[in-house]
């Protein structure tokens, strides 16, 4: 008797059978070998940092100062916030859990413990502990009662005096310039922006979220490309090509410029609803005000208040387009501490000519670049 194999049945049956279940049983088992690779290389930078850096908690630990998570404060692309109560003491902080999907490769985890883990400057923000059991992670700070600083500045009611807004535009100053100088290594924040200026019960501002910071030798000039991340509307020119620059310090300091530009006009630094298309982007708008090129719809510059001038004034010469003509942070400080006498108007520094730049146009651009430089990487 002859036995005749039905062919394309027996390679369905083998797929669905066999090879099915052997390509889901190596994908789990590849899964299971990368998550591995990142818990192992989590634990093994903590276990060097237990001896030198923050307390570490369990994730038990964790539950009991969040009381099981009760008092959500926000909210994130990195997690959740969760206010909490450490004991002895009955010290308030604020845990950041971070989501598993967040950061894969636990680099973020990484390196906002090892930036600020053994940082202690009344400008930034203190981490006291974190938590690490497998893919669970947690971040441990300072309570900062007053919240992040963008929701005081674009306020519809004035906030803040001028001399309180030159106060925290000098604190937040001298905390980026403790992380660039005053460190073993310098520290690149990369993403300078209101959000992550938090506010102590005092009003005194510290920089946070240190998420995408990196740790560089002071001698070291270059920053390599895969740096460039951060905030649209406030990543420095060279951080998306280097025709501007190299990517160093003063690229903080151009976000920083944009962070004192939004304080000193109590808005949004692009704001495509703006009632007057002229006024849509406001470093082009202040600039033109400050140099008397327009005279429609501008109030005269003798109208501003000599602080505000001082601190858009000393913005324009931090957003400059090339980073050798920005000062350093050393220079912000001093000319925050300064008169308005004797500053200089800068050149004008926007992707722009003598005209407006459109708002739109200019997110556009920015996105685009942006990607392009993403897939250089």
């Amino acid at each position: 008797m002859v036995y005749v194999i039905d062919v394309p049945r027996f390679l369905v049956v083998l797929c669905r059978f066999v090879l099915a279940p052997l390509s889901v049983l190596i994908f789990l088992a590849y899964k299971y070998w990368k998550t591995r690779i990142t818990i192992d290389a989590v634990e093994k930078f903590l276990l060097m940092q237990e001896m030198l850096g923050p307390t570490r908690f369990a994730y038990t630990d964790i539950t009991a100062i969040t009381r099981h998570f009760r008092d959500k404060l926000g909210q994130g692309g990195y997690g959740s916030v969760f206010k909490g109560v450490l004991l002895p003491g009955n010290v308030h902080v604020a845990v950041k859990m971070l989501e598993g999907n967040s950061n894969c490769k636990g680099e973020d985890f990484i390196s906002e413990v090892s930036t600020i883990g053994r940082i202690h400057h009344v400008n930034v923000v203190h981490l006291l502990g974190f938590c690490s059991e497998e893919m669970r992670r947690a971040l441990v700070y300072e309570y900062m009662p007053r919240g992040s600083l963008d929701k005081y500045i674009f306020s519809a009611e004035k906030i803040f005096s001028w001399d309180k807004l030159n106060e925290i535009a000098l604190g937040i100053a001298q905390g980026i310039n403790y992380l660039h100088h005053g460190c073993e290594m310098q520290i690149l924040h990369f993403d300078i922006k209101p959000h992550n200026i938090l506010l102590d019960y005092n009003f005194v501002p510290k920089v946070a979220d240190f998420g995408l910071a990196k740790l560089y030798p002071r001698n070291n000039s270059f920053v390599p490309l895969s740096a460039l991340r951060g905030t649209i509307g406030y990543i420095a020119p060279e951080m998306i090509s280097r025709s501007f620059g190299i990517i160093s310090s003063k690229s903080d300091v151009y976000s920083f410029g944009m962070l004192l530009l939004e304080m000193a006009g109590g808005r949004r630094n692009a704001d495509p609803n703006a009632a007057n298309s002229s006024q849509s982007y406001y470093p082009s708008w202040v600039y033109d005000r400050l140099t008397e090129q327009e005279v429609v719809e501008i109030s005269p510059v003798d109208g501003m208040h000599e602080l505000e001038k001082k601190l858009c004034i000393i913005g324009l010469w931090c957003i400059q387009m090339r980073s050798e003509d920005r000062p350093n942070m050393s220079e912000v400080i001093e000319m925050l501490g300064g008169g308005v006498d004797s500053l200089q108007m800068p050149s004008r520094p926007f992707f722009c000519d003598e005209g407006h730049t459109h708002v739109e146009d200019s997110y556009h651009l920015s996105s685009q670049l942006t990607t392009i430089s993403e897939e250089d990487e």
